[in-house]
Order: C-alpha cells, then structure tokens, then sequence
C-alpha cells in the first residue's frame, strides 16, 4: 500500500514538473515584449513579434511558412503577415527590404541577418538588442538566441528595419533598395 502511494506521488509530481516545464518558454515569452493593455491597438512591432513568439516551440521545416514548421525566412513571413505586413518569402529577397540599422541600434521588429556555416543567409526577428528568435536548423525549433552568443555574434551580418521607428503604426515602404544576387555559386533560396 505504501509503495502504491509513493507511486501515485511519483507520477503525479512527474506530471506536474512536466507540465510546469512545457509552459515555462511561453510564459517567459509573454515577459520578452509586453503587449499593449489598453484599448488602442498594438503597434506593428509588437504584433510582429509577438506572432513570431506565439511560434516558439514549432519544428524547423525547410519551406516552411506555417504552424507546424517554418525555415527562417518563413518565420519572419508568418509573423508579418500576422501584423498585417507584406515582406518577400525568402531571406535573400528579405535582406534588400527596409532600411539598414547599425549593429548597437536594434530593436524590437528588426530582421537580424547571419551568414552561417550550413546556410547561405539566415533570418531572425530581433527582440531587443541581443536577442532575436528565429527557426534555426533541421531537428531544432523555433527558439529565441543571442547575437552575443556563438555562432551567431562571429556569423552576424546586418540588420534590417521594416518598420518605422517613430511610435507611429506606418510600417516602411518594402521595396527592394538594389538588385539582390546570390550569396554563393549555387543560388540556392534560404
């Protein structure tokens, strides 16, 4: 009978450790950008990066642009068309929209863009100044990093701003500001 109770607690405890643990990344995302509680509607930036958020936890997908699997790109896809924003599907054609944002200057709704070993051109949506959450690989999920932190602070490349920086809910205009070529001989689409 005692070995039945303590049983009973093992799985019960176990149940709800697991259950704490498996909430855990939401509740800490919730505290990354604090939504607007008022009754205006939120700004673009906070949109976009919350949609981004709602995402943490999602399979990395090579193609993917939707909940069950995204790539990079397709992750910054999503999320703005969550904030009712228009942006290129890949990170390539990403990288030649906005306007460029030096490195100590980012914000909220960047696009922070790497160039890492087994990718041509990789894409994350900054959070502040050194976090950003992107889908990073095969076999990974889509999680919030650091710009600080290896790989990705000696893979950093550039940031782009695709929203106005100003209070304001006008997002900047999209075009591409140059002709965009491939990054390697392959001209594969990252």
């Amino acid at each position: 009978m005692l070995v039945r109770r303590a049983i009973a607690a093992f799985v019960f405890l176990s149940l709800v450790a697991c259950s704490v643990l498996r909430l855990a990344p939401r509740e800490d995302a919730a505290a990354i950008i604090e939504p607007q509680k008022s009754s205006q509607p939120q700004v673009p930036a906070n949109l976009f990066v919350n949609a981004a958020l709602s995402m943490l936890g999602q399979p990395y997908r090579y193609g993917g642009a939707a909940v069950g699997g995204f790539d990079c790109s397709g992750l910054v896809e999503f999320a703005a068309h969550r904030a009712n924003l228009a942006v290129p599907r890949t990170a390539l054609e990403q990288l030649g929209i906005g306007v460029p944002v030096p490195r100590g200057e980012l914000k909220a709704g960047d696009l922070v863009f790497m160039h890492l070993i087994r990718k041509e051109l990789h894409v994350g949506i900054a959070l502040d100044a050194d976090r950003f959450i992107h889908a990073p690989s095969t076999g990974r999920f889509v999680r919030i990093s650091s710009l600080l932190n290896s790989p990705y602070n000696k893979a950093y490349f550039t940031a782009r701003r695709i929203l106005a920086s100003d209070a304001a809910t006008t997002p900047l205009p999209l075009t591409p500001l140059a002709p965009i070529t491939p990054l390697s001989p392959l001209g594969g689409r990252h």
